[in-house]
C-alpha cells in the first residue's frame, strides 16, 4: 500500500499586480495548493496552453486588455480548467459577463484584503465541483461503454441465432425432399416457413443499430418474399400484396406478428383458391390509431369465417391463438364478404 499523498492541485493566478499576486500565492499555498503567477494576460495564456493546471484565477483589469478578453481563449483550451474571475469593479455587469463567458465563480477584490480568504473558499469549492464533474463524466463514459459492449454482444447473439435457425430450416428442407408422404411434406414445409419467420427477425436485429426493435415494413417485405418463393416451389403460385406501416416494433411483438402472418398466408395458399385457380393474397399492417396496429390478411377465395371445424390438423389455428395471446389480442374474421378477411388489432 503506497504512503504517497496526492500531489497538490495546481493553480494559475493571472494578475498584473506582482505584490498582490504573491499575497494570493501565500494564502493559497497555506491551503495546500501549488500556485504559479502570471503578470499579464499574454503570459497567463501561454502558461495555460502548456497545460497541467487544475484551476485558473483571473483578474479583471490588466494592461491593454481585461480578463473578459482573455476568458474565452482560456475556456476554449483542450481540457480547459475551471476559471474563477477576480474583479475590483463594483459594476455587477462585469461579474455577470464573466459568468456568461464561462467562469465558474467570481470574487470581489476589497481594499482590506479579505478577498484572499474568499478566493481560497471559492477555489476549494470549484475544485470539488470539478472533481465531481469529472467523476460523473467517467461514470457516464463507463455506462456508455458497457451499453455498447452489451449491444455488440446481443447483436452477435442474434447473428448466431439467425444462422442456427437457417441451418434448422435447411435440415427441414432436406427432410422434406427425403419423404414421400404428402402430409409429411406439407407439415415440414409449414415448419420451414415458421422457422424462417423467426430467423428473419434475428437477421434484422444483427444488421440494425437498434437491437430492441425492427423496421416492420422491411421485415414483412422479406418475410412475404420468402413465403411466396417457398409456396411457388411447392406448386402454389399466388401473388402476395403487402402494405405495411414504416414503424419500429419491439422484437417480441414482431416475432409474434411474423408467425401470425406466416400462418394466415400459408392457410390462404392452401385453402383459399381451388386447384389451378389464380388469386391474390393481401397483407396489411397499418396504424389504426396512435399506439395501435391493425393486421389484416385477406383473399378473394372460397371464404372462411372462423366457424366450424378447422381444416388440416388445427396446429396452425393453435399457433395463431398463442401468438395473438402474446400480443394481448385475438384474431377475428370479417363476415359477409367474398373470400376470407382475418383481422388482428394490437397495441404497439
Amino acid at each position: 500500500m503506497s504512503d504517497e499523498s496526492p500531489a497538490p492541485a495546481r493553480i494559475l493566478y493571472i494578475d498584473d499586480d506582482p505584490g498582490l499576486g504573491r499575497l494570493v500565492q501565500r494564502s493559497l499555498q497555506a491551503r495546500g495548493l501549488s500556485v504559479e503567477l502570471a503578470a499579464s494576460g499574454e503570459e497567463g495564456l501561454v502558461r495555460a496552453q502548456a497545460g497541467g493546471f487544475d484551476l485558473i484565477a483571473l483578474d479583471h483589469h490588466m494592461p491593454g486588455q481585461t480578463g473578459l478578453d482573455l476568458l474565452p481563449e482560456l475556456r476554449s483550451l483542450p481540457e480547459a480548467p475551471p476559471v474563477i474571475y477576480v474583479t475590483g469593479s463594483e459594476d455587477s455587469r462585469v461579474a455577470v459577463a464573466a459568468l456568461k463567458a464561462g467562469a465558474v465563480d467570481y470574487v470581489w477584490k476589497d481594499v482590506q484584503g479579505q478577498f484572499r480568504e474568499l478566493l481560497g473558499e471559492a477555489v476549494d469549492t470549484a475544485l470539488r465541483q470539478e472533481a465531481l464533474r469529472r467523476d460523473k463524466e467517467r461514470a457516464e463514459a463507463a455506462v456508455r461503454e458497457a451499453r455498447d459492449r452489451a449491444e455488440l454482444l446481443l447483436r452477435e447473439v442474434n447473428h448466431r441465432v439467425a444462422n442456427s435457425l437457417t441451418l434448422v430450416a435447411a435440415l427441414a428442407r432436406m427432410q422434406t425432399n427425403a419423404v414421400a408422404d404428402p402430409a409429411a411434406k406439407q407439415a415440414l414445409e409449414e415448419m420451414q416457413a415458421r422457422i424462417s419467420a423467426i430467423a428473419g427477425i434475428h437477421r434484422r436485429l444483427y444488421t440494425s443499430q437498434d437491437v430492441e426493435a425492427v423496421e416492420l415494413d422491411a421485415y414483412l417485405a422479406g418475410l412475404v418474399e420468402e413465403l411466396q418463393l417457398a409456396m411457388k416451389a411447392s406448386g402454389r403460385d399466388h401473388a402476395i400484396r403487402l402494405q405495411a406501416a414504416p414503424i419500429r416494433l419491439a422484437t417480441d411483438k414482431a416475432v409474434s406478428l411474423g408467425v401470425v402472418v406466416t400462418e394466415l398466408v400459408t392457410n390462404a395458399y392452401k385453402y383459399a383458391y381451388p386447384s389451378e385457380t389464380q388469386g391474390e393474397i393481401r397483407v396489411q399492417v397499418l396504424c389504426q390509431e396512435p399506439g395501435t396496429l391493425l393486421l389484416t390478411v385477406e383473399d378473394d377465395g372460397i371464404g372462411w369465417t372462423g366457424d366450424g371445424e378447422a381444416r388440416g390438423t388445427g396446429l396452425g389455428s393453435r399457433i395463431i391463438r398463442a401468438m395473438a395471446s402474446n400480443l394481448r389480442s385475438a384474431l377475428t374474421y370479417a363476415p359477409g364478404r367474398i373470400g376470407t378477411r382475418a383481422v388482428l388489432s394490437f397495441q404497439t
